[in-house]
């Protein structure tokens, strides 16, 4: 964006581009929008027809009489079949390098500019993911549709011990169900349409609440309500002691049961000991559930 020569032609360029986004489910998408509605750029308004979701490349969409592209390199390449100029593939890979999503912009004849957007990694994140390697969850493998250079970027400042980059929706299903082979049990975390197939497969699908889309949200089997990592850690570690907790009472609730039905062999039962077996049980074992409540 910065070749424009006035913020007021920025805006006005920007403004079919929000337009698009808004329409997009993608969490890019926000980060676009918000920075249209700092830059005052009308987009609103504006009546997009036509528009079209690509997969794995980017969003398609008429407003009056130009058709805009935003997306990656392969949506221009591929589908616009628009020249992209070296020094365009160079200004890319710099910022990619940076550890910024590029998006190119443009019409079915020419590229009108980039957008460059980076994925803020909190210290709360790689401590987070520290931590669940803390609790023996050694293999952390981060799954994107970013490019490599970008993936890389990313993966280095979070701890992941594995990073595949460039992938489509399937492309993240085929590494969940191959990781599953492999380790019998696996978690994924997602907040997108495009890990909803992934989710849907894994052992314990989890959406991010606060990012997430419908769909995710409707595909995982748990939701954290919020965009922290942290509780991560937190639901492994409850999940944990509450497993030990069920067979613990399990296991004592079969144990004074059986050691009743021995006592009426010998003709031992007596009533008290038969209320114990059964109220005291039940109360011995609420109490220890109880447990959960110090997480």
């Amino acid at each position: 964006g910065d070749g424009f020569p006035s913020e007021a032609t920025r805006a006005e360029v920007f403004a079919p581009i929000a337009a698009l986004e808004a329409r997009s489910q993608h969490p890019l998408a926000a980060a676009i929008v918000e920075k249209a509605k700092e830059m005052g750029a009308s987009y609103e308004s504006l009546l997009v027809e036509d528009f079209q979701s690509i997969t794995g490349k980017g969003l398609k969409g008429c407003v009056g009489s130009n058709c805009y592209y935003i997306g990656n390199v392969g949506l221009f390449t591929d589908v616009v079949n628009v020249a992209i100029p070296g020094e365009v593939l160079t200004e890319m890979a710099r910022l990619q390098e940076q550890g910024k999503t590029v998006m190119l912009f443009g019409t079915d004849d020419q590229l009108l500019g980039m957008i460059a957007v980076a994925d803020e990694v909190r210290a709360s994140s790689r401590s987070a993911i520290r931590r669940i390697q803390e609790l023996g969850i050694q293999k952390t493998l981060m799954l994107t549709g970013d490019n490599e250079k970008t993936a890389q970027a990313i993966g280095r400042k979070l701890g992941v011990t594995d990073i595949q980059a460039n992938l489509l929706p399937e492309e993240k299903l085929y590494y969940i169900k191959r990781m599953g082979k492999e380790f019998g049990k696996i978690a994924m975390v997602g907040d997108g349409v495009n890990d909803a197939p992934a989710l849907a497969s894994a052992t314990v699908g989890i959406a991010m609440g606060g990012a997430g889309t419908d769909t995710a949200l409707e595909t995982a089997d748990i939701a954290l309500m919020g965009d922290d990592l942290e509780k991560l850690a937190f639901t492994v570690e409850l999940s944990r002691k509450a497993l030990a907790i069920i067979k613990q009472n399990i296991t004592f609730s079969i144990g004074i049961k059986l050691v009743a039905l021995l006592l009426v062999v010998p003709g031992w039962l007596t009533l008290w000991i038969a209320i114990f077996a059964d109220m005291g049980a039940t109360i011995l074992v609420t109490l220890n559930g109880l447990r959960l409540l110090k997480k």
